[in-house]
């Protein structure tokens, strides 16, 4: 993950000496010589997802001239954007990202899973008929939603999601029920972290998952933030205001993959997008903008 930025360009090694510096970990190791299995484990995988997307944003910077006028993240993704943004340093959004994955890796309460095939009313009138907690933790595009609660609730929603409409219903490998009631706790001590970090002035807006909608004080986002562990990602409804941004014309995603790019294909079919991760897309995004 990232291996070909970091080799290519020395600002991308840079953003990783950063990380590692601020957080004593690894991330050279974990983003290059773990496999899969190692890498699911959630704080490695957040600390791995934020540097490799603050990286492949700083290359395209440095290559291509261009800067968002507007940002996003996806759950962790988010604490990148603010990065990207200029709400925080590399090197406190990786302290962050550190101790989020590390209240996350410890929430073992709890289970998630996806709903594919139903619409987000029609999977809310099924929560409704639950008694336990089950919420949609996850709007990531029509029809792809995840739930997210106490094991039993969960386990009740895929049965009644399935029998009322709903392709799949699939189990996710995860520590806990993430962006759930359930995350109270660590959203409180994730707090404590987040009211000592360095607040900038940011430079352009940022959508929050929390309430889908454009901030650009940044001093919003400590209370945001801690919301968004407890608090449902609404990414439907988040790409659909980027969308209604007059002046986008592109949409990039950052880092490693390119599962947001499919999903804006499902949300906003006109908006056109593209995935940076490695030298050959930065080339290609180069090419698009010049």
């Amino acid at each position: 993950m990232g291996k070909d930025l970091y080799d290519a360009f020395a600002i991308s090694r840079g953003v990783f000496d950063q990380v590692a510096n601020a957080t004593g970990v690894n991330i050279q190791q974990i983003c290059f010589e773990m496999n899969e299995d190692e890498l699911r484990r959630t704080d490695r995988a957040q600390l791995a997802l934020f540097t490799c997307g603050v990286a492949a944003y700083e290359v395209f910077v440095s290559e291509t001239g261009a800067r968002a006028s507007i940002a996003a993240g996806h759950s962790v993704g988010e604490y990148g954007a603010l990065v990207c943004a200029g709400a925080l340093s590399i090197e406190s959004g990786a302290k962050l990202i550190a101790r989020r994955g590390e209240l996350m890796n410890a929430a073992d309460k709890g289970a998630m899973a996806a709903v594919l095939g139903l619409e987000r009313d029609a999977l809310q009138a099924v929560l409704d008929q639950i008694d336990d907690i089950v919420v949609i933790a996850n709007d990531n595009c029509p029809g792809q939603l995840v739930v997210s609660g106490s094991p039993t609730g969960v386990s009740r929603a895929g049965e009644l999601a399935v029998a009322n409409g709903a392709k799949r219903v699939l189990p996710l490998n995860v520590s806990g029920a993430f962006h759930s009631p359930l995350m109270k706790d660590s959203a409180d001590q994730m707090a404590l972290t987040l009211a000592k970090a360095t607040w900038q002035n940011q430079q352009i807006p940022v959508i929050s998952n929390t309430i889908a909608e454009a901030v650009s004080d940044s001093s919003k986002w400590a209370d945001l933030l801690e919301r968004q562990l407890a608090s449902s990602v609404r990414w439907t409804e988040s790409m659909k205001v980027l969308g209604e941004v007059p002046e986008i014309e592109l949409a990039f995603e950052f880092g490693s993959g390119e599962v947001l790019t499919g999903l804006m294909k499902r949300i906003n079919k006109e908006l056109p997008s593209m995935g940076i991760n490695d030298s050959a897309t930065v080339a290609a995004a180069k090419e698009r903008i010049n």
